[in-house]
């Protein structure tokens, strides 16, 4: 009896030790993304997956409204608080590194050559020396959605197959009030939306155009193909007057409340409208030019390890960062938020290219370009203020274009110079 007293005691005792250790080990790792609800629904899912599987590491979600999403980011990590993994537009990459707010993934981890193998190769803009520094859960490129219901009831077939296309059924699609004001637009506007996007990789180029040269450190938009892209774009809101940058404030919005008869959009918004009772939708590829030349634009989101993150947190953060850039992950963020897999092998699957939502997406990443971006937020700016002027200064589309060009120009010139 008192051997197995003591024997009792002695399990307790290190039943004890080993409980007391694995608390010791137990670590909580912070990760930050803006505020999008798929996406928060997504990496919710995630989470509760890696911490299932890593009992010992908790991760705490923080979210932020998009407008107040890079200021809080870098205010925070170089006071030694804030988030351990972080996600960011890859437009952003240069700001973080310059500024110290996110460090290298670690080779043995993520190897380089692995990464080249199996992630798209617009991924490898992350890279920085020997090191990449950041990879995404998913890419996105450009569609065109569509309100199935406008389009019945305006005996339209189907969705625009060229540019000229585009004109004609947004022009049916287009309803104004009593007062001659628009009530519905036949395709949304905005350079602050997907716009510039549209302008710079795929208009730009239909027009028989490069916006850039040099790997994208050389403007080569102000050009005859530059201003037939402005024209074509410009004359939609003046011209044709079937839309109004600002109408009902955002262009995602217009097409929610069924106030637009078509939008181009990202393949992110698939989750959102999915949400839209009593809206009736579709997608296609972006129309392609009067000669076929068909073009489209892919960006990604990516996640980062902080500066922040050191020892425990480190170690936790690398492992949290191999589950959110798995095949298991992507396929839940393609689910969830309906962007599309980073990787070719789980993106271009049949079932995918022939799905009636993803289809168009994925059928676009073939013949998409990706911009290098020096200051994104800057270089979207010298657009908005492009047609801005054209609006509310009566500045000829020519000039404004002219002025654009430079203004972006400068942003290029003092990053890389």
């Amino acid at each position: 009896m008192k051997q197995l007293k003591k024997w009792m005691l002695g399990a307790t005792t290190a039943a004890c030790a080993m409980y007391a250790a694995g608390s010791a080990q137990a670590v909580e790792i912070e990760y930050w993304q803006y505020f999008f609800e798929p996406r928060v629904k997504a990496m919710e899912t995630l989470i509760e997956n890696f911490e299932k599987a890593n009992p010992d590491i908790t991760v705490k979600m923080t979210h932020f409204p998009y407008a107040d999403y890079r200021t809080k980011v870098a205010a925070a990590i170089p006071a030694g608080q804030g988030p351990d993994v972080v996600q960011l537009f890859y437009g952003w990459l240069n700001d973080y590194v310059n500024a110290q707010l996110i460090q290298p993934l670690p080779n043995d981890v993520f190897p380089p050559a692995e990464i080249e193998a199996e992630f798209f190769p617009m991924v490898q803009a992350m890279k920085r020396g020997d090191q990449y520094m950041a990879l995404p859960t998913a890419v996105r490129s450009l569609a065109l959605f569509y309100n199935k219901r406008l389009f019945d009831k305006a005996g339209i077939d189907g969705p625009p197959k060229t540019l000229d296309e585009l004109v004609e059924t947004a022009k049916k699609l287009t309803q104004t009030d009593g007062a001659g004001n628009l009530s519905t637009v036949g395709i949304t506007t905005g350079m602050n939306a997907q716009d510039h996007h549209w302008f710079r990789e795929v208009l730009v180029r239909q027009f028989g155009g490069d916006p850039y040269m040099d790997n994208y450190k050389k403007v080569n938009y102000n050009t005859d193909a530059g201003k037939a892209a402005l024209k074509y774009y410009s004359d939609l809101e003046f011209t044709h007057k079937v839309t109004a940058a600002g109408f009902m404030d955002e262009p995602q919005a217009a097409f929610k409340a069924g106030r637009a008869g078509m939008h181009i959009d990202g393949s992110f918004r698939i989750g959102a409208l999915n949400k839209v009772r009593g809206l009736k939708w579709g997608v296609a590829e972006l129309p392609a030019a009067a000669d076929g030349t068909q073009s489209n634009y892919s960006s990604y989101w990516v996640n980062g390890i902080t500066s922040k993150a050191t020892d425990e947190k480190y170690d936790a953060a690398v492992k949290f960062m191999k589950y959110v850039t798995s095949d298991e992950a992507m396929q839940v963020w393609l689910d969830t938020v309906g962007e599309l897999p980073a990787k070719p092998s789980a993106a271009m699957t049949d079932a995918n290219a022939n799905h009636e939502v993803y289809g168009p997406f994925i059928k676009g990443l073939g013949y998409a370009k990706t911009t290098i971006f020096a200051n994104e937020s800057g270089q979207r700016q010298a657009l908005m203020d492009m047609v801005g002027r054209m609006r509310l200064e009566s500045q000829s589309a020519e000039d404004s274009l002219a002025q654009a060009a430079g203004e972006e120009q400068k942003i290029l010139d003092d990053y890389y110079n």
